[in-house]
């Protein structure tokens, strides 16, 4: 069958797919791709589909990029050593590792690799220790277990996420790609042969406008007290327990040192620190890192990640109420880690899975990144706004 849009789709058990046509197609003429939504993970595929021959381009309702989630995220890049094997998310982390450092470097993204460590107080903790060990072998992620159950994880690292993002989008511009901030969608977008949903908080209501009701999401508040205070030397994680994992201690690439995050979850958008925030941070931030001990704040901030309703996260897929449509929603917190791995797979669903263009760096464009720490910038925002 043929869409609307002109994609050809056979059926398949797992759905519509595209058939040759799509690619056909893009050879013939391009594919007109609209992305919506510039987070890193909007981003992320407006360059995945440039690189690949499609014309590009990306909506952003907010007058700038990254001033989202992926504005206010920790800026941790994960390796995966705690992820449930045989997820997607697991798979697309994993998959990102193997991407991400050439991006890194082409595109002069900063990034740390500082590594991770989990110190269990007790027995019970240290078999929690002991199981993620076996975790991360089975997903093939490096980590070293010492005999007092110390965990060490040298590929976890740290970059800026603000940079990351804006380079992304520096890149999808320099392969062609449009960008359209302040533009917000609000109706079916009838004029691409491709829809990308990568709206974060409002990949729900995008999806609805499509006639999509498959998923929802909905806003989990994350809250970060930062400290003028020299970094530790590795981000400090707590040993999760079944019901979290806890406030993790980091520092930032300017030499501060981040406590967070919360878990709160939202019926609608607030991006406002609560003041009992303080003292549920506090005290487990200074279990993990003494020198905290009678520091005050100099920043609090707060991230909104969307959430799928009903845990239904990492909706990576067509839709199968508009064949134009494809997901790439409901995309947590790790989505900073996974998103080029996220992206190479919207691409492959899109039927762009052709050979890439080499990628271009330079600067210019959206590469500029903003004076000041990345993770004042939305906060100033929302709180301006």
């Amino acid at each position: 069958m043929v869409s609307p849009s002109g994609i050809a789709f056979e059926g398949t058990a797992g759905g519509r797919a595209p058939i040759a046509a799509a690619r056909t197609r893009r050879y013939g003429a391009p594919m007109r791709a609209v992305v919506v939504g510039g987070g890193i993970v909007g981003t992320a595929c407006a360059l995945a589909l440039a690189r690949r021959g499609a014309g590009v381009e990306l909506r952003e309702a907010a007058p700038a990029l990254g001033l989202g989630a992926s504005g206010t995220n920790s800026g941790i890049l994960h390796t995966g050593f705690d992820s449930v094997p045989g997820e997607l998310e697991t798979e697309l982390i994993l998959r990102a590792a193997v991407l991400r450092p050439p991006v890194l470097a082409a595109l002069g993204v900063p990034f740390a690799a500082t590594g991770a460590v989990l110190t269990p107080r007790d027995d019970a903790e240290r078999e929690t220790v002991a199981t993620l060990a076996q975790g991360a072998a089975r997903n093939g992620v490096t980590v070293v277990i010492g005999d007092d159950g110390r965990l060490e994880v040298p590929g976890e690292g740290l970059t800026d996420p603000v940079a990351f993002v804006l380079a992304l989008g520096a890149a999808a511009q320099r392969h062609g790609a449009r960008i359209a901030t302040g533009t917000a969608v609000t109706g079916r977008v009838a004029d691409a042969d491709l829809v990308v949903n990568a709206a974060g908080l409002g990949a729900g209501r995008v999806a609805r406008l499509h006639g999509d009701d498959s998923f929802d999401v909905h806003p989990r508040k994350g809250e970060f007290l930062v400290f003028d205070v020299t970094p530790p030397p590795q981000i400090l994680l707590p040993v999760p327990t079944k019901r979290t994992k806890g406030v993790l201690v980091f520092g930032t690439l300017d030499g501060r040192t981040i406590a967070g995050p919360t878990a709160v979850d939202l019926d609608e958008e607030d991006w406002s620190v609560r003041p009992e925030a303080r003292g549920e941070l506090l005290g487990q931030a200074v279990s993990l890192y003494p020198a905290l001990d009678g520091a005050e704040p100099v920043f609090a901030y707060a991230g909104l990640r969307p959430a799928g309703r009903g845990g239904a996260n990492y909706v990576v897929r067509r839709s199968e109420a508009d064949p134009a449509l494809v997901h790439a929603a409901a995309i947590r917190s790790t989505g900073l880690t996974a998103a080029l791995a996220i992206a190479e797979r919207v691409a492959a669903l899109a039927g762009a899975d052709g050979p890439e263009a080499e990628l271009r760096g330079g600067p210019g464009g959206w590469g500029r990144v903003p004076a000041g720490p990345w993770y004042r910038r939305a906060a100033e925002h929302r709180a301006l706004g």
